[in-house]
């Protein structure tokens, strides 16, 4: 599968799903955050991940999609290797991922035109313009933020809301500010 598009559409693209993924980015960091740590190694399955392994996916999968775009190249070899920096525990990982998806994130927003717009390899399966990547980004991550959301509760937590309330946090809505008054 191969895509082209214009550089000003790239730029647009880009500062559209930079924005939307840190926003994500604060309700990933919640869900996250929920996971307890003692009860990390809940796994629903034997096939499963654990939770301590399906929250360290999405952090770690998170920061190298932002990186691999940045540096117009999808290493296997440097993804599958051992990140000497890895989080040791729950609060740990939130404040990696908080500082990996900032830095991520910028490394993207100072690319130029030119260089979203180049050709990637996603390891010979699509060869689609860097900044297509902040689309798999998203999706990847709100996919496996639902599954680690799911969970929570049987760890002992509490589900965050995520789009809307939860039972645990529930949704309230604003006071309008003519009846705040």
């Amino acid at each position: 599968m191969s895509l082209s598009m214009t550089p000003e559409f790239a730029t647009g693209y880009c500062a559209i799903m930079l924005a939307s993924i840190t926003r994500e980015l604060q309700t990933t960091k919640k869900v996250l955050a929920a996971v307890p740590d003692a009860k990390s190694d809940y796994k629903p399955d034997p096939n499963a991940k654990t939770g301590w392994e399906l929250a360290w996916h999405i952090a770690n999968s998170d920061v190298q999609f932002l990186d691999a775009i940045a540096d117009l190249k999808f290493d296997m070899e440097a993804m599958q290797q051992e990140r000497a920096d890895k989080p040791k525990n729950v609060a740990e990982l939130v404040e990696w991922y908080d500082k990996n998806m900032q830095r991520g994130a910028a490394r993207i927003a100072g690319l130029s035109a030119e260089q979203l717009t180049t050709p990637v390899s996603f390891f010979g399966i699509y060869n689609l313009p860097a900044v297509a990547y902040l689309g798999f980004l998203n999706n990847h991550c709100v996919h496996h933020r639902g599954q680690l959301s799911t969970y929570l509760r049987p760890m002992g937590s509490k589900c965050p809301s995520i789009y809307g309330g939860s039972y645990d946090e529930p949704f309230i809505p604003p006071v309008p500010a003519e009846t705040a008054a």
